[in-house]
């Protein structure tokens, strides 16, 4: 059996996760993608089993969230993800599922391209959240040797600081890219 590494590159699974409403989720579009079935197919299954999408697992975006979305990804990007609907456009705002939604997915869509593509993309947020807490054992580490030191060293500390903030603010696609 193939694994899900040959199916979809991982650096395609890491940036679509992005940060809506303070979690990080994949829409449904990419999800869709990523198993290799049209967005309203997909859509349709989540549909069927709707039961098992509470809101901390699936939401749908707001239109000011969707159009925030379409501005930091570029509208030439979307326009191709998006474009299910005959009149040229999505009827629907995009679906976006937590890390627990995608989860759930495995119980709604079993094939076997489904399962693996699933295993990825768990390992994926997996890794998103274990570079995020190295970040803050990094920074609580610098504000340790940041008190232990006196003045003459707040200069560094402070250019060290400066040097992380970019990676964690600087933002132009929201995701994870990894070295």
């Amino acid at each position: 059996m193939a694994t899900a590494q040959t199916l979809v590159p991982r650096e395609r699974i890491e940036h679509a996760i992005v940060l809506i409403r303070g979690h990080k989720v994949m829409l449904d579009a990419d999800l869709a993608g990523l198993y290799g079935v049209p967005t309203k197919v997909f859509n349709q299954a989540v549909k069927r089993n709707i039961d098992r999408f509470p809101e901390d697992f699936m939401f749908q975006l707001t239109p000011e969230e969707f159009e925030n979305l379409r501005l930091q990804c570029g509208a030439s990007s979307l326009r191709s993800q998006f474009v299910t609907s005959s009149w040229g456009g999505r009827r629907y705002r995009p679906r976006a599922f937590t890390e627990q939604g995608v989860a759930m997915l495995s119980s709604v869509l079993r094939s076997p391209r489904a399962v693996q593509v699933n295993i990825e993309i768990m390992r994926a947020f997996v890794r998103l959240r274990q570079m995020l807490a190295e970040h803050k054992e990094l920074a609580r580490r610098l504000d340790e040797l940041e008190e232990k030191y006196d003045a003459q060293f707040k200069g560094v500390f402070d250019a060290i600081r400066q040097l992380m903030a970019p990676a964690a603010t600087k933002h132009r696609r929201l995701g994870f890219r990894t070295a």
